[in-house]
């Protein structure tokens, strides 16, 4: 009973802390800059039970370009950003990961189960990415996305495709990308159920629409709606289980 008290006050704490600039800590555990929790959510020392240790949530994480999705750095490259910059709730993983040139939602949880529905072996939750391609996309090629391409690690499945045109970033990238102004770009999206590696921009290079951006915007029911480069949105294990439940 105590247990599960505290387990709600700690998701709780945790969904009540603002990730405003204004409001939030500065720097990661290395003295780098970058927004946090401003009061991150631990429990109390004399609770050691292994429940306690966990907070059973689901992190919705608008992931800058040029940051891993891990916590820690790896030794070929000392200088890359990580999570760790942003987040400091424990014991929380991502739940798919997005390459580092890559932006956009990222899921993280720290429950088993959640990780296991939302990017396990059987899933198939759907990930809805913008890509903004090289060329004008055009009916064709979005046919042949939706078809299913022939990868050299096997043929895609079939997805979801449609043509958004030329139109505006919803954020400037930083570093911006390589343009060539005698060659027009355009953006698509995207819908697959699988992660394979490097998949979205396998598949756009296949049909002649090399990706030069790419952004997911959504996660099964997630989306990154209203969450800025670099913020987050936090809910209860419970309500990402209904959302999954009511999106299927």
């Amino acid at each position: 009973m105590h247990e599960g008290i505290a387990l709600k006050n700690s998701v709780s704490r945790i969904k009540n802390a603002t990730l405003q600039k204004g409001q939030a800590s500065r720097g990661d555990r290395n003295g780098g800059g970058g927004l946090r929790f401003a009061n991150p959510p631990h429990r109390h020392p004399s609770d050691r039970t292994a429940v306690s240790q966990r907070l059973f949530v689901l992190i919705l994480f608008n992931k800058p370009f040029g940051v891993l999705s891990q916590f820690t750095r790896e030794s070929a490259a000392p200088a890359s950003r990580t999570l760790a910059e942003f987040i400091a709730a424990p014991n929380v993983y991502a739940a798919g990961r997005l390459d580092a040139d890559s932006e956009g939602l990222l899921v993280l949880t720290d429950s088993g189960a959640l990780q296991a529905a939302i990017a396990g072996s059987r899933s198939k939750v759907t990930k809805t990415y913008w890509a903004q391609v090289e060329g004008v996309a055009t009916e064709t090629q979005a046919a042949q996305l939706r078809r299913g391409v022939a990868l050299k690690d096997g043929a895609t499945r079939q997805a979801l495709c449609r043509l958004l045109g030329p139109m505006t970033a919803p954020w400037p990238r930083v570093p911006p990308i390589r343009e060539r102004k005698s060659v027009p770009d355009s953006w698509i999206e995207l819908s697959i159920s699988e992660g394979r590696n490097r998949q979205v921009r396998r598949m756009t290079a296949l049909v002649g629409l090399p990706t030069l951006r790419l952004i997911r915007v959504a996660v099964g029911p997630w989306r990154l709606d209203g969450i800025a480069p670099g913020e987050l949105r936090v809910i209860s294990d419970d309500e990402a289980f209904a959302a999954l439940r009511s999106s299927t």
